[in-house]
């Protein structure tokens, strides 16, 4: 069961500096280079050990509910017309979304490696719930920093943290979301280093992050990519998934990478348009997002002409980081991914049409790869074939459709 839970066999990036082509590295302060060091060696140790890989596999089948299963949207299909449309079911998983398939795996390795103290950063909380859900399994101290804006508008999330044991501490500078979260729980860690191990939720930040956050939710494509072939008789014609940080879209994307007749598709959050300059379209807007560095990694960033971070925004908690990670940056400049993005308002359609035509609410992330599909599906035969990776769950997003919509 090894290959099938930490997948890396498929490409040599990042090299061995930790960049992805131009993209990644690490920027961060002298105190904190010991402690990557250390991390770096501690996942290469892991990663070469059956009993790391066994104790995972065997957690991710008897208490994430692995694997989780390939779902073919035949009314959605029916409806427009097109491509048939198949999902990914991570919101199926349990605390209903990928996050936990990267949580356990930190979790793990910070056990192995005798931290005792885990923080960690969330904006939709979802890598919250993974991450207390992972350490209260494992026995381990956790804290979570979450913005105040998304505190407000997740609320059930908050309080299922806290029912696992986990503290949440909110943020209140800059913008109050997922970057300042970040911001508070690497000051946090620099502070702390030498007892505390951060649990980064996205395949961002300094080496090996990217990599590591990739290798543990490469189960995703590796899963898709035998069920879709069985169930359809074909590798997908495309693939899609929603960016933020862009951890569940690497994670489907990696075993895709060397089918050159499967296009890869990553949906941003377009928010209020591109010209309203309220969104976190990082590919979509070049204007104002270009090469930068961002919470230790040099990946495309929102920013003005004197290099400040823009705020963002974004229906969705978890999609509204200024920043994308440098994988994705690399597969968009070799012309390998496509990036598009989908506004608040086709997004709030998508979470509608897949509810009512499905019977499945997806996360507002997932929504996003959701009205990619939407408009791409009729466009394409009917012998075609897209797999979308449905992220999350809804339930955590009701209270802000229901502000929207009305109830």
């Amino acid at each position: 069961m090894t290959e099938l839970y930490i997948r890396r066999d498929l490409t040599d990036l990042p090299d061995a500096r930790g960049y992805f082509g131009e993209f990644g590295g690490r920027f961060v302060p002298e105190t904190i280079i010991p402690a990557l060091d250390e991390l770096e060696g501690a996942y290469a140790d892991a990663i070469a050990d059956p009993s790391f890989h066994d104790e995972l596999a065997h957690l991710q089948r008897s208490y994430t509910g692995r694997p989780t299963p390939v779902s073919y949207a035949r009314r959605l299909s029916e409806r427009l017309g097109g491509a048939q449309i198949y999902l990914k079911r991570e919101d199926l998983a349990h605390t209903g979304a990928h996050k936990i398939n990267n949580a356990l795996g930190q979790g793990l390795l910070a056990k192995r490696m005798g931290k005792r103290r885990i923080i960690a950063e969330t904006g939709a909380g979802q890598h919250g719930v993974g991450t207390a859900t992972a350490m209260a399994l494992l026995g381990l101290e956790c804290h979570v920093y979450m913005g105040t804006v998304d505190i407000k508008r997740q609320q059930p999330n908050v309080f299922r943290m806290k029912l696992l044991g986990a503290e949440v501490i909110p943020v209140t500078s800059g913008s109050r979301t997922l970057k300042d979260a970040i911001n508070e729980a690497m000051r946090d860690w620099v502070t702390n280093v030498e007892t505390t191990f951060y649990l980064l939720g996205s395949a961002l930040g300094p080496h090996p992050y990217p990599m590591m956050v990739r290798d543990f939710q490469s189960v995703i494509g590796v899963e898709a990519r035998e069920q879709i072939q069985e169930m359809a008789g074909q590798l997908p014609d495309a693939c899609i998934a929603c960016v933020g940080g862009g951890s569940n879209a690497i994670g489907m994307f990696h075993a895709f990478r060397d089918d050159e007749g499967t296009e890869l598709i990553g949906v941003e959050a377009g928010g209020h348009g591109i010209e309203s300059r309220e969104h976190a379209a990082r590919f979509a807007d070049l204007d104002i997002s270009r090469p930068g560095i961002l919470h230790g990694t040099r990946s495309y960033v929102m920013q003005d002409d004197d290099g400040q971070i823009m705020e963002t925004h974004s229906i969705s908690a978890g999609l509204d980081y200024p920043s994308v990670g440098p994988e994705h940056a690399h597969l968009r400049q070799m012309e390998r991914a496509f990036y598009t993005m989908a506004t608040d308002e086709e997004a709030l359609e998508a979470f509608q049409v897949l509810s009512k035509t499905e019977g499945i609410i997806p996360a507002l992330e997932s929504s996003h790869a959701l009205a990619e599909a939407i408009k791409r599906a009729p466009t394409m035969p009917r012998d075609s074939v897209l797999l979308v990776n449905l992220s999350g769950r809804g339930d955590k997003d009701l209270d802000t459709v229901i502000g929207v919509l009305g109830s």
